[in-house]
C-alpha cells in the first residue's frame, strides 16, 4: 500500500498551502481593518468630545472589539495547526487574558463607563495594529528592519502597560462584583461550596502577572533571535 504522504502531489500539497496563505491573508487584513476602524473611531471622538467621549467608549466601539477577540481565539489552531510559525505559549496567554477580561467585567454595563475600558481598549489595537501588518508583511514579503524593531521592541513595553491597564481594571471591578454579587454561586455537587466571584478575581491577579512575566520573557527571546538574525543578514550581504 502506498503511503499516504507519498501519494499526495506537488500540485495538491502546492494548492493546499496557496489555500492556507489565502486564508490567513484574509484574517490578517480582516482582523487589521477591524482595529483600524476601531481606533479611528475612539481617536475622532476623543478630538470631538474630548473627556465626556470616555465614558460611551464601550457604547460606540464594544461589538467590534468583542467580535475581534472571538475571532483571535482561532490564532491559536493557526499556530497548532502549523498554519502559522509562532510560539503557542505567548499568543494563548494574550488570548485568553484579553477574553477573560472583555467577556466578564468589562462586558457589565455599571462597569463600561470607567475611564480604564477606554485607556485599555487603546492598548489593545496599538498591540494589534503592530501585531497584524507585520503578519501581512511576512506573508508577502520580507519585514524591514523599522518593522521588526516596532514588532519586537515597541511592543514589549505597550504589551505590560496593557498588563498593567488590565490588573487596574480588576481591582477597579471587584466593589462592584461585591456589591452586586454578579457571578457568584452556589454549588451543590460534588460538595456544596459558595464560590464568591472576587475572590476569584483576587486569585487571578497573580496568575495574570505570572502568565505576562512568562510571555515578556519569551518576547524578549523572540527579539534577541531576530535582531541576530537580521544582522547576521546584512553582514553577509
Amino acid at each position: 500500500m502506498q503511503d499516504p504522504d507519498h501519494s499526495s502531489s506537488p500540485g495538491a500539497r502546492d494548492l493546499r498551502s496557496s489555500i492556507g496563505l489565502a486564508y490567513l491573508f484574509s484574517y490578517n487584513l480582516l482582523q487589521f481593518c477591524g482595529h483600524t476602524w476601531t481606533f479611528a473611531n475612539m481617536s475622532a471622538r476623543f478630538l470631538s468630545f474630548g473627556g465626556d467621549a470616555l465614558a460611551g467608549t464601550f457604547y460606540f466601539v464594544g461589538v467590534m472589539m468583542c467580535g475581534c477577540q472571538l475571532l483571535s481565539i482561532l490564532e491559536l489552531f493557526h499556530i497548532a495547526d502549523g498554519l502559522e510559525e509562532s510560539r503557542l505559549l505567548p499568543r494563548f496567554v494574550q488570548v485568553m487574558q484579553r477574553n477573560f477580561l472583555l467577556f466578564l467585567i468589562i462586558s457589565q454595563e455599571e462597569f463600561q463607563s470607567q475611564t480604564v475600558v477606554c485607556v485599555l481598549f487603546y492598548l489593545w489595537n496599538m498591540l494589534d495594529l503592530i501585531r497584524y501588518p507585520y503578519k501581512l508583511l511576512r506573508l508577502i514579503s520580507t519585514p524591514t528592519f523599522n518593522m521588526l524593531w516596532v514588532r519586537h521592541t515597541f511592543f514589549i513595553p505597550v504589551y505590560i502597560l496593557s498588563v498593567i491597564a488590565e490588573g487596574v481594571s480588576i481591582l477597579l471591578a471587584l466593589p462592584y462584583y461585591e456589591t452586586q454579587g454578579t457571578y457568584s454561586v452556589q454549588l451543590e455537587a460534588p460538595v456544596s461550596v459558595y464560590v464568591h466571584f472576587p475572590y476569584v478575581l483576587m486569585a487571578y491577579l497573580p496568575l495574570l502577572a505570572a502568565g505576562s512575566g512568562v510571555t515578556v520573557r519569551i518576547l524578549l527571546e523572540e527579539r534577541r533571535q531576530t535582531l541576530e538574525s537580521w544582522n547576521q543578514k546584512m553582514k553577509i550581504s
